[in-house]
């Protein structure tokens, strides 16, 4: 699909495997999430327009690119978080807003329960940022929302994806291009990805049920 993009650079796929294996524990888990979420975000935002200009160094008057847009960074609570640290080191600069949403486990549908972002926003792009792009409800009620608010352009970063959520964005959000880690098998019974990680949010944060 051409709105998906894969990343083939050897660093992240030997982090991608790390990230995988049931060994690592969450604090280096929460590191290689953080630095995969910045190498992710560098492929993301390499056809960013700029705006020429001056600055003036030591030595004299050097031109210089700077960037056209305004960006701003929104994790989907609560795995998000970690991508959004990774990608704050990336572009300190940029806004970060909040959306909560929670995966009924029944109907696998999200339901929307906090956002956090000014009424009149002032970003002219939005990175969506989720660790685990399944099913593709959350990553597409993520989007509508923000259009809902005016954010007229958005990009989805997402550490792995699975094919059934690619699908469901490219069919609802045909024009949001997906920058991802890695492309899984498939979705499991219980919508999880196979053979994926586990759940991001758990491993990042050290809340696994007790025996795993």
């Amino acid at each position: 699909m051409r709105q998906v993009f894969c990343s083939s650079h050897p660093i992240v796929r030997h982090k991608v495997a790390s990230l995988r294996d049931v060994r690592t524990a969450p604090p280096e888990f929460r590191r290689l999430v953080r630095t995969l979420s910045a190498l992710l975000a560098h492929e993301a935002t390499a056809d960013l327009p700029t705006v020429d200009g001056q600055v003036e160094t030591p030595l004299g008057m050097a031109p210089t690119r700077t960037l056209e847009d305004i960006i701003g960074v929104v994790p989907v609570l609560r795995a998000g978080l970690g991508m959004a640290e990774g990608i704050l080191e990336l572009i300190p600069e940029a806004e970060v807003w909040h959306i909560g949403l929670f995966r009924d486990e029944v109907t696998l549908r999200p339901t929307e329960y906090y956002n956090k972002f000014p009424k009149r926003p002032r970003i002219t792009l939005g990175l969506v940022v989720d660790p685990m792009l399944a099913t593709g409800g959350s990553a597409v009620r993520t989007c509508e929302i923000l259009k809902d608010a005016g954010v007229k352009r958005l990009k989805l970063l997402s550490l792995i994806a699975a094919p059934e959520g690619i699908a469901r964005m490219a069919e609802a959000m045909p024009d949001v291009p997906i920058h991802v880690g890695a492309v899984d098998e498939r979705l499991n019974e219980v919508g999880f990805i196979h053979p994926g990680l586990g759940d991001a949010g758990d491993r990042q944060f050290a809340t696994m049920p007790a025996g795993h």
